[in-house]
């Protein structure tokens, strides 16, 4: 992990200014926390929190012995409750010594990206992509290549991935289910990318990385398999956070899990738990992994879900929107009626609707609706769109 410069942080601060002026200085921002809006921007909780969630932390906080609050690390009961969970989920037998746990999805990738990659190494990522991919590519000294993904199924560009790939590729983001698209990557599509990221990896002498961003993946609808890239390829890093399957973002709880055909776990380990040391001391805090094994049950409801999927999709069909039906994730991505999503975005908020300009997430002429809006919500925004 090379330190950052001023000017790289300018940089930085250059690939994330989209986002970064969305969040702070849009009519959003100016409107947020308003009662009166219909807020359906942001993957944020807008009713109470799951009372589970609140009775895990509550029954956790109490100290059981002087190291209760005491630095805490990849704590064992911790991780022994991720693997087993994993080898439950996933049929495979992952080991709790391969599972290093993080504040959250936004770390996991920060360490993975700063264990396996150096100056002048490159790292795939698709697009649209979550909003900080790129960024964190370039905060860990790499170099960022961007691959759209088939724009009209919203699968991976097989093809394009292929005449990405160089001599410096040491790795490959793949965000599935999808966010923003919503897009679950089939078992064959992802077989195939493990075929050519193998073949790859032996011509360059060296593997191709595989971080598999699997946020949303037990938020998936119509009961439809997720098949997780760890299956095909032994050369990923799972990478996971609480936030969204509990809707609790602000708690930030994740990790980092390799499946057991990974080469080279020994040195891996090393490897990611530096990582973890010098981006930040990146563990989540003490209360977190203590109520971990409660959590790790817990869920928002999926059903719910999809059922406000179902009432948006059918009702902006109606009105003449096109969209895709998302696969899993929290969210909705619509054609923008006026080819500037900007300025569509800028109308809809004039009827107290406030959604997410596709152009932030690199879809231009799109914009992206969050289901995690109340069903109240919802209904009061109707009439808007």
């Amino acid at each position: 992990m090379v330190p950052a410069t001023s000017q790289q942080i300018d940089h930085l601060g250059n690939l994330i200014h989209p986002v970064a002026d969305f969040l702070q200085h849009s009519t959003w921002a100016e409107h947020l926390g308003d009662p009166e809006i219909c807020d359906l921007v942001l993957g944020n909780p807008h009713e109470m929190p799951l009372p589970g969630v609140t009775n895990a932390l509550k029954q956790h906080v109490e100290p059981k012995n002087k190291d209760w609050f005491a630095y805490k690390q990849n704590e064992e009961p911790a991780r022994a409750v991720v693997a087993h969970s994993l080898q439950q989920r996933r049929g495979l037998p992952f080991a709790p010594e391969d599972i290093f746990l993080t504040n959250g999805s936004f770390a996991a990738l920060s360490v993975a990206l700063a264990a396996v990659t150096d100056p002048g190494d490159e790292v795939i990522f698709i697009s649209p992509p979550w909003f900080f991919y790129e960024a964190l590519i370039a905060a860990a000294g790499a170099t960022p290549v961007r691959v759209r993904c088939d724009p009209q199924t919203f699968d991976l560009d097989l093809a394009a991935i292929e005449a990405a790939i160089t001599e410096r590729t040491r790795a490959i983001i793949v965000n599935t289910p999808n966010n923003p698209t919503g897009k679950i990557y089939p078992a064959a599509t992802l077989e195939a990318l493990a075929a050519l990221l193998e073949e790859a990896g032996e011509r360059n002498g060296r593997p191709i990385y595989l971080l598999a961003d699997e946020a949303y993946c037990r938020i998936v609808y119509d009961d439809r398999d997720f098949p997780s890239p760890t299956v095909f390829y032994p050369h990923t890093f799972l990478i996971y956070t609480y936030g969204k399957t509990l809707l609790a973002p602000g708690q930030r709880l994740g990790y980092i899990a390799m499946p057991p055909a990974m080469p080279g776990r020994a040195a891996l380990r090393q490897a990611l738990y530096t990582a973890q040391l010098v981006t930040g001391f990146a563990f989540p805090n003490a209360l977190l992994q203590h109520a971990l094994p409660d959590l790790e049950t817990l869920s928002i409801d999926v059903g719910h879900l999809q059922q406000k999927r179902d009432r948006l999709v059918r009702a902006l069909r109606d009105i003449g929107y096109t969209l895709h039906e998302p696969e899993g994730t929290f969210y909705l991505l619509v054609r923008s009626p006026l080819s500037d999503d900007n300025a569509f975005v800028d109308l809809l908020a004039t009827h107290n609707v406030f959604c997410l300009p596709g152009s932030v997430a690199e879809c231009p002429g799109y914009f992206r609706i969050s289901l995690t809006a109340s069903d109240e919500m919802i209904e009061r925004a109707l009439p808007g769109f």
